[in-house]
């Protein structure tokens, strides 16, 4: 079984996510490669390569800025000649992006957002969350053209280093990159020093702020923690904080080892973006709120006196 995975890179840096559908491939079994589609190659390969992958090496200067058709091209080409089984990239804006045009363009099934990937005698079952996470499907390929599957951000573990690794550098045809809009520039949206859906911790603030005026000791909370800072719709509907910090059913979903949950009721709109995190804080001066039926750890107080003693001790272990 040939295993091929996606690495992603924002401005020709590695994104750590990259490793994870590596691991999710070396726990398969069978023989691993991934591609890199970058404007400049840096160390990337390398570093892919130290995880005891094959990597293909596409390096072009208008491959600098994620472009889902130019991409999708390359690695239709890709896929033709090497035949990998399956295909795994991440569940992110671009892998989503990629994936899905890529496996209408090889003919492929595919699985989204899984979060769990198991071999038996009947091949790759693929597993993943519906209904707010109350059910799980198991998905399984069925035709004769590779599998995609894209796994959903710290669901598995990053891929460990290990031997048989090599870059192998391929040219990038001018046709494939031949079409109609070019990326001339990305332009990042303020505020978002950590992405929500990579973050490891994330620190939430809902309508118990009271105010936007206050959304800052969510922010000074995530600041003492190295964290993402995120939101619930309520106070994004209200005006309070960007989208982009949103987290829920119609926001981002986030799998981080600690989410920290302030003033947040636990709605089941935002419970489907956050429920699967590894462990669950939640302040709320209501003991009765639902957030509380599925948090880790609860505190039952006045966020204004608890998120302050907070941040202040977290300061002062982390220094």
């Amino acid at each position: 079984m040939k295993i091929l995975t996606i690495a992603e890179q924002k401005e020709n840096q590695l994104a750590n996510i990259s490793f994870e559908p590596i691991g999710a491939a070396k726990s398969l079994g069978g023989e691993v490669c991934t591609a890199l589609l970058a404007g400049n190659g840096g160390d990337m390969a390398a570093r892919l390569a130290a995880k005891g992958a094959k990597v293909f090496a596409f390096i072009h200067p208008d491959l600098r800025y994620f472009h889902d058709e130019a991409y999708a091209r390359i690695l239709k080409a890709l896929i033709d000649r090497e035949k990998p089984d399956i295909v795994i990239g991440s569940a992110t804006f671009y892998g989503k992006a990629l994936m899905a045009r890529l496996a209408a363009l090889c003919g492929g099934g595919m699985a989204s957002d899984c979060t769990g990937l198991t071999m038996d005698g009947n091949g790759v079952t693929a597993r993943r969350p519906a209904y707010g996470g109350n059910l799980f499907f198991a998905l399984q390929n069925n035709s004769s053209a590779p599998f995609f599957i894209t796994i959903r951000p710290k669901a598995l573990p990053e891929a460990s280093d290990g031997a048989g690794g090599a870059v192998a550098p391929e040219t990038v045809h001018p046709a494939l990159l031949a079409v109609k809009a070019k990326v001339k520039a990305r332009n990042a949206e303020a505020g978002g020093r950590v992405s929500l859906t990579e973050a490891d911790i994330v620190v939430s603030g809902g309508r118990g702020i009271r105010g936007p005026e206050n959304f800052k000791l969510i922010e000074e909370l995530a600041e003492s923690l190295g964290a993402a800072v995120g939101a619930s719709r309520a106070i994004v509907d209200a005006g309070w904080v960007q989208y982009m910090h949103q987290v829920g059913q119609t926001g981002k979903t986030v799998n981080p080892k600690l989410y920290i949950a302030v003033g947040i009721s636990g709605a089941v709109q935002h419970l489907v973006g956050m429920r699967s995190s590894k462990t669950i804080v939640a302040v709320n001066r209501d003991k009765d709120a639902p957030i509380f039926n599925i948090a880790t750890y609860g505190i039952v107080g006045d966020l204004f006196e608890v998120v302050p003693a907070l941040a202040r001790k977290f300061r002062e272990i982390m220094k």
